[in-house]
């Protein structure tokens, strides 16, 4: 079989790419080794999908700290905007939330699989599911692949929009880093983002399971003595350290991962000032005089974290409430606004939303997605050596830089 645009994988950047080359006039070809594209769509956003972010093209970049100029091109070329207004258009109706962050007014990412699924029938796009082993090249370009199977599918254009090694359950397995490297590429190395946090203290196991909603959490960074990341929102302790969307968040900013260096605090109750907090305090404490210190902190902390608490105050958990003094009253006041945690390391590619890492980007065209070692070869989506912040960043990598190759190969670009 032989067509004009060939498709690996059926995630977001690939179902994207396909789309709009097919209503560019392409015969178009989309490999999924899954039985079902969109695997890993489906389960994005904690199974809404959050699409994208609504702001402008400058916001975007910003938001991607890896290479994110590279994007500046391919954002251009469809934006955030324009990712709405797609959706939008083929029956998808969208909404925006806190942060910006734009999902289905049907809160499914079934739904926007079911939306690429019916735009990919609808122009005519071939879905094979097969398993792509090797990239063919004839005459100094990409020529199509030969897959697991034996069959060969030769194309003028071969896009590459397989993923990273994130979710690997849902096919993102870094198939095409192997195959773009045996063409020449650079394969950046690779490392978990938006990943989960192991801690060095033990006492957030104590606490396994318990999320923390409108908290404050700072990620300092003690080589450098500056503030990486403070965001207020949600967090969860589990059995080997923290995650959450704060987490996941302050994860990205972790450059270079070095055990001891990079510090968390959580202000417990940001809605006060210390002064506010000391106030409540004697309130409880009134309530409490004759109590020990660790039976009487259950009106103002989770019960999980009470003990965990009571030890790093350092005031005996025995300590009738009365007989605290100012100072160590003191000393409790700014252990709530400031929880301290040591992060000590990522946990596992596998657990993270996306992949840091991938086809060097300088030896891609920005605004074509390009390879410049091999024509008609073209990458979207993860593979490439971008990634960025939650919030819908990450999808909008994909959706840009899919636009971008798509209208690059069909010869409508530029």
């Amino acid at each position: 079989m032989t067509v004009d645009f060939l498709v690996i994988g059926g995630g977001a950047a690939g179902m994207m790419a396909a789309h709009k080359a097919a209503l560019y006039g392409m015969s178009v070809l989309l490999l999924e080794k899954n039985e079902e594209t969109g695997k890993k769509l489906r389960i994005t956003g904690k199974g809404r999908c959050n699409l994208t972010n609504d702001c402008d093209v400058p916001t975007l970049i910003a938001h991607i700290p890896t290479n994110g100029r590279f994007l500046y091109s391919a954002a251009s070329q469809f934006s955030p905007s324009d990712t709405m207004r797609y959706f939008e258009t083929y029956g998808l109706p969208v909404k925006t939330e806190r942060g910006n962050r734009v999902f289905p007014v049907s809160d499914s990412a079934w739904d926007v699989c079911r939306v690429f699924a019916q735009n990919l029938k609808d122009c005519g796009v071939q879905v094979l599911h097969e398993t792509v082993s090797e990239l063919l090249v004839e005459q100094g370009r990409a020529a199509g692949v030969r897959c697991k199977s034996g069959k060969t599918f030769l194309a003028s254009h071969v896009l590459i929009a397989t993923g990273g090694l994130s979710y690997p359950g849902t096919g993102s397995t870094g198939d095409g880093y192997a195959w773009a490297k045996s063409v020449g590429h650079t394969i950046v190395p690779t490392r978990p983002s938006l990943v989960p946090l192991v801690t060095e203290e033990r006492w957030p196991s104590e606490a396994m399971g318990l999320s923390l909603r409108n908290v404050i959490l700072t990620l300092y960074d003690t080589v450098k003595k500056t503030t990486l990341f403070s965001e207020q929102g949600e967090m969860l302790f589990t059995h080997f350290g923290v995650s959450g969307p704060l987490v996941l968040s302050a994860s990205a900013h972790i450059r270079p991962m070095e055990p001891d260096r990079y510090q968390l605090f959580v202000d417990l109750k940001p809605a006060l000032s210390e002064k506010q907090l000391d106030a409540r305090l004697l309130r409880d404490f009134s309530a409490n005089s004759n109590r020990d210190f660790g039976n009487s902190l259950g009106a103002l902390l989770p019960r999980k974290l009470i003990g965990a608490v009571v030890r790093l105050s350092g005031i005996p958990h025995d300590c009738k409430v009365h007989q605290i003094t100012h100072e160590q009253r003191q000393g409790l006041v700014a252990l709530l606004k400031k929880l301290p945690m040591t992060v000590r390391d990522f946990r596992p590619i596998e657990e993270a939303i996306v992949t840091s890492g991938g086809v060097d980007v300088r030896e891609v065209s920005p605004k074509t997605m390009e390879s410049k070692l091999l024509p008609g070869l073209y990458f979207a989506g993860e593979v490439l050596d971008l990634d960025a912040y939650t919030g819908g960043f990450n999808l909008q990598i994909a959706f840009s830089t899919a636009y971008a190759a798509a209208v690059a190969a069909s010869g409508f670009g530029g």
